[in-house]
């Protein structure tokens, strides 16, 4: 049983992941330890935070294992949808569940092997713990100070914004 709830769950500001998109090289890229998930549905034109990966929360259970393995080496993870309300935080916990899940196999199939490994072989150094968040208030909070921001938001659209929320 899984103690990850969605109290548990910490959220992240606009202006702090805007910090860590930009720290390396001032220019977001799909190399980087950080990585955004978008879940909004229909509600995703307009823009989008750039090199964020677009996983519509209505696919969202089909496509999970394919998440979790794309994002295995990334240090930070950060869920969002428009508000961060309710897609956000919902595809932040399925996530870490189902990384939870995928682990619990793994770590048994690395059981399985290590007693077929002699003593002082194998496995290297332990990796990292990966940081998951969820953006607070979302990409409508986010467009609000970054919108117009190309190096931090692609394919912004202020009239769609202005009207909407």
């Amino acid at each position: 049983m899984s103690m990850i709830s969605a109290p548990s769950l910490q959220r992240i500001t606009a202006s702090k992941l805007a910090d860590m998109l930009l720290a390396n090289t001032g220019q977001p890229s799909s190399d980087s330890t950080v990585a955004i998930v978008d879940v909004r549905d229909d509600d995703h034109i307009g823009g989008h935070i750039k090199s964020s990966l677009h996983f519509p929360s209505r696919s969202l259970d089909a496509t999970m294992p394919t998440l979790v393995r794309k994002l295995a080496d990334k240090d930070v993870v950060v869920f969002h949808c428009a508000l961060s309300q309710q897609r956000g935080p919902s595809a932040a916990l399925s996530y870490l569940r189902a990384k939870e899940g995928s682990l619990s196999s793994a770590t048994a199939a690395a059981s399985r092997r290590s007693a077929e490994v002699p003593e002082g072989e194998g496995a290297g150094g332990a990796k990292k713990q990966q940081l998951v968040y969820i953006l607070d208030r979302g990409f409508v909070g986010w467009q609000e100070v970054y919108g117009p921001d190309e190096r931090l938001t692609e394919a912004y659209r202020k009239e769609i914004w202005e009207d909407e929320y």
